[in-house]
């Protein structure tokens, strides 16, 4: 089988070494010019104009060609002038004017300062280019006891696959058989592998790092999270943000302008001392001048690095396993004063967990053992998650009479004991004295032949990050926090006490979530961040939504803005962080980019500058800003840190 991203990557090696190899002929041919100059006698070579021309154009259009090409088609073509143009104008200028060395180097640097911007730019598209490699090339499914190795695009929901050590689970789906470790890092960032066993959902494009398990896959390809996150990458790049569009726009205006006044920069000199004071005019000294103006005006340096940071944001993003859409929302999340949350598997697991036994009269070890047997006939979240808390197996047959009473629990017969297990609706109804709970969460109580014997404290477990999150985002400069849920009043307010927020909404129906939501950000910038179906309104409305990627719901995950893709609430300040950071670099980029040029600009006008420093402004400012915005591929591990 060819392996296409090798072929990609040895043809863009040399796409490289090209360039390379132009650079260092053009300066070896220009050092060797520099040294016959410099002889005291001189050299027949450079006693001949002709020669000594032929001998720099020769140095100029191997570093430039391309540059001169590109121009050429623009001017061609009558579009709108760009960098290149500049360029070509000023050392074809120069070499008019007899600046063969300066016309070389302004070309050397031009091609070094590109060369900068292709690096910066591979080493972003790696970091990327990580998460699309989740894609895996086959699976073996299972068919009549045989498998086979076939597409994945083949492969049908509820089918089972065989996914050996070492292989790229192929498709979503449930463990059936077998339990491993998983290399989830491509997927999330995580670097710590994740045990999996049977009954546990396990996502497409994770490494199988261990033991043989079979899947029963819940998915088609299509729907598969490898391939919906390839999607979402493959488009990521195509949203600008606002930052990058004024950008664009500013260098169609900008070019025209900057010809503009290199123009001016000769003609009116030239024509004061020709018509006002009367005296010969000093073409080459004003023609010099504004073909410094033309290099030193060049936007490489903003229309380069201001993308570049956005693409470095992208990189360093995927990175920390955080999947964003698009360089717009980078921007937009910077400019973001308030969150809002759900609370069921956002800020808590989403799993219901016996917390504590209280007020309990008979032995624990038998006390659950018969509510276990009563709850093992429900299908009720809270019934599942007493019968993970007991964790040993369930004789059914010994349970008699067994009735679900809705809306108030259960109750069933064994050893011949009435055992009721529900809520304080189910005790009153039978006339049970039972003591109230004093915690907030789920209660159920229990008693046996009519006498109560204690109740069973469950809770949606508040995940370990959320309220260092909501700390992080304060610190951050986030101004209000809230939570919207469905769930009750006092549940409500214990959570956000718990984690921190500073705001809560309870009992709240889809719709309502939503109104309160358009009611906040007409007076302020808010990021809403959730996992379930009914979060997708909010999503969408959000100045910004954030989705759970693991976890959350498809609708959630395709209309977000921002996704988390182990579903760690502390990557939201961390991707808050990374926005803020992002745009401080980019404004830094165009401070300096602009001000330096300003600054050499009027020396140049004045007679102060010269080719050289019209250089360094240019290529010199060029590069410095991109290096600045490079930063951010090696800065996840302290953006992580929040």
């Amino acid at each position: 089988m060819c392996n296409c991203n090798e072929h990609h990557n040895d043809e863009h090696k040399e796409d490289i070494k090209k360039p390379i190899i132009r650079i260092v002929v053009a300066v070896i041919l220009v050092i060797i010019g520099v040294i016959l100059e410099h002889q005291k006698d001189g050299l027949i070579l450079f006693s001949n104009p002709i020669l000594k021309l032929a001998f720099y154009l020769v140095a100029y259009l191997i570093a430039g060609y391309e540059v001169l090409i590109n121009a050429f088609k623009r001017i061609i073509k009558l579009e709108a002038m760009d960098e290149t143009v500049l360029m070509s104008i000023a050392t074809i200028g120069a070499f008019i004017l007899g600046d063969y060395q300066e016309a070389v180097a302004v070309m050397v640097f031009y091609q070094i300062g590109e060369l900068f911007q292709d690096y910066s730019m591979d080493k972003s598209r790696d970091s990327i280019k990580k998460l699309v490699d989740i894609t895996p090339e086959f699976a073996n499914v299972l068919r009549n006891e045989k498998i086979e190795k076939v597409d994945p695009t083949e492969v049908k929901v509820g089918e089972t696959i065989v996914v050996n050590p070492f292989e790229k689970i192929p498709l979503d789906g449930e463990i059936i058989d077998g339990a491993t470790m998983l290399n989830t890092s491509a997927l999330t960032g995580e670097s710590i592998p994740r045990y999996v066993t049977v009954g546990d959902n396990v996502s497409s494009g994770l490494i199988n790092n261990e033991n043989l398990i079979k899947i029963k896959t819940t998915k088609e390809f299509k729907d598969s999270t490898a391939s919906k996150i390839i999607d979402l990458i493959e488009n990521a790049t195509e949203k600008k943000s606002s930052s990058e569009n004024f950008i664009s726009s500013f260098a169609k205006v900008y070019t025209p302008i900057v010809c503009l006044i290199a123009l001016l920069t000769f003609v009116i000199p030239i024509s004061l001392q020709y018509f006002i004071f009367k005296v010969s005019p000093d073409f080459a000294t004003w023609a010099y001048r504004a073909l410094t103006v033309l290099v030193i005006s060049c936007p490489c340096a903003i229309l380069i690095s201001v993308p570049l940071a956005f693409f470095s944001s992208l990189g360093a993003a995927s990175k920390l396993g955080i999947l964003v859409k698009g360089s717009n929302y980078i921007e937009a999340l910077s400019k973001v004063k308030a969150f809002a949350f759900d609370k069921t598997g956002t800020m808590t697991k989403g799993v219901f967990e016996v917390v504590g036994v209280h007020h309990c009269s008979i032995n624990e070890e038998e006390f659950f053992r018969l509510v276990s047997h009563i709850e093992f006939f429900s299908n009720h979240p809270i019934a599942k998650s007493i019968l993970k808390y007991y964790g040993k197996d369930i004789d059914s047959s010994i349970v008699k009479d067994v009735k679900e009473i809705g809306g108030r629990g259960l109750s069933g017969v064994i050893d011949g004991k009435v055992i009721l297990a529900g809520n304080d609706k189910l005790m009153k109804d039978n006339s049970i004295d039972y003591i109230e709970c004093r915690d907030i969460g789920t209660i159920v109580h229990v008693a046996v032949d009519k006498q109560y014997v204690g109740h069973i404290l469950i809770n949606d477990v508040i995940k370990e990050n959320s309220p260092k999150a909501i700390a992080s985002l304060k610190k951050l400069g986030v101004t209000k926090t809230m939570m919207l849920t469905g769930d009750r009043e006092e549940i409500a307010r214990d959570i956000s006490e718990k984690i921190g927020i500073s705001e809560y909404r309870a009992a709240l129906l889809p719709g309502d979530k939503l109104s309160i939501l358009e009611e906040t950000i007409k007076t302020i910038k808010l990021a809403f961040v959730g996992d379930g179906i009914n979060d997708a309104p909010c999503i969408t409305r959000a100045d910004v939504g954030v989705a759970m990627g693991a976890m959350g719901s498809a609708a959630a995950i395709d209309l977000a803005d921002v996704v988390l893709m182990d579903d760690d609430i502390i990557n939201v300040p961390i991707a808050y962080k990374l926005s803020k950071i992002t745009m401080r670099i980019v404004y830094e980029n165009i401070t300096i980019s602009i001000g330096i040029k300003v600054l050499v600009l009027i020396l140049s006008i004045v007679g102060i500058s010269n080719m050289w420093l019209a250089v360094f402004s240019d290529v010199g400012v060029m590069i410095i800003a991109v290096i600045n915005s490079i930063r951010l591929l090696y800065m996840h591990k302290a953006i992580k840190r929040v």
